[in-house]
Formats: structure tokens, sequence, C-alpha cells
């Protein structure tokens, strides 16, 4: 299965894609951070978004998209700004007919270090030993991204299948019962 991840960001998006093989060893496909000036008026700072992350789609075809769960943060401007830069992601994934998962940032940070209050170092080593590269990507949006795929990975996919357990004993359940009138 192939997860990009997505730290979303107005002035810095970061990227990644991850694969897990059927051994269930991860591998770093590539990484990358989409910049947008700041200085320019926000529609076009979307467009550039929504131009780079298609690519991104394009190029590597997810299975699934994995975006970070914008969260209150006590900078409302930060807060708008990131939640503009995801919904462009929502969008584009849903418009290519892929799985959306959203992680918020202490759910990415248990699965990747096993504590959901891991530092921005914590997490950037742990992402640097489970995918066995030889540096931490940055900056640290880039980081953050892989964290993202990493965590869908591994919880996402957890989810997924109790998801269609529960629809499958729910089926089996009402098969044959009749709808009363």
């Amino acid at each position: 299965m192939r997860v990009l991840g997505v730290d979303p960001g107005l002035t810095r998006c970061g990227l990644a894609v991850v694969d897990r093989s059927g051994s269930g060893k991860l591998q770093m496909i590539d990484v990358g951070v989409i910049y947008t000036d700041k200085d320019a008026e926000l529609a076009t700072r979307l467009l550039e978004l929504d131009e780079q992350l298609a690519k991104w789609i394009s190029k590597y075809k997810p299975d699934v998209v994995a975006v970070e769960r914008v969260f209150s943060q006590l900078n409302v401007r930060t807060a708008m700004a990131t939640g503009q830069a995801a919904g462009v992601a929502l969008l584009l994934a849903a418009k290519s007919e892929l799985t959306v998962a959203m992680h918020t940032p202490s759910e990415v940070k248990a699965a990747v270090t096993g504590s959901g209050r891991a530092d921005k170092k914590q997490v950037a080593t742990m992402v640097v030993k489970l995918l066995g590269l030889k540096e931490t990507p940055k900056p640290v949006d880039s980081t953050d991204a892989l964290a993202l795929a990493i965590c869908h990975h591994w919880r996402g996919m957890g989810n997924a299948r109790i998801a269609a357990a529960v629809k499958k004993e729910s089926a089996r359940v009402n098969k044959g019962k009749k709808v009363k009138k």
C-alpha cells in the first residue's frame, strides 16, 4: 500500500510518500515541501498548493492520502491557514477518488514514538530509524509528513480492518431480518 502524507501549511506544506511491503517493511519513496509566497494573495497560494499536490498524486498514485487533522491552536490565523491548506488536500483526494484519512498530531506522535506527547526531535529520530534513513529530512514539515504516512500505515490500516469487521458482522446479524412497516 502507498500512502501520501500531507502536513498542511500555507507557507510550507510537507509531503511524503511511504510504501509498505507485504512483509510490513516501510520504505520512503519521496519527501518534499511545497512552498508558497507569503506575499501572494490567498487564492494564488491555494492554487499553487492545488497544482503541486495534484502533481504528487499523479506521479505517485497513492492508495490513501493521510492529512494532519487541524486542531484549535492559540494562533487563530495559523489555524485558518492550516485548515485552508488541508482543505485543498482533502478536495484533491476526493476528486482523485482516493481514500482520505485524518490523524491528530498526538495520534501521529503516539504511533511513531509510543508517546502522544513526544517532541519534534523524538518524532524525527524515530522517522529516521523506522525508514532506515541516513539523515533527518529538512525542513520539519517533510519529517512530519513522513510521520503522518507511517502513522496511517500502522493505525489507519487497523482502524480500517475494525470498521470492515463491524460492517460485516452488522450485515450478518441483520441478514434475514424483515423491516417492519
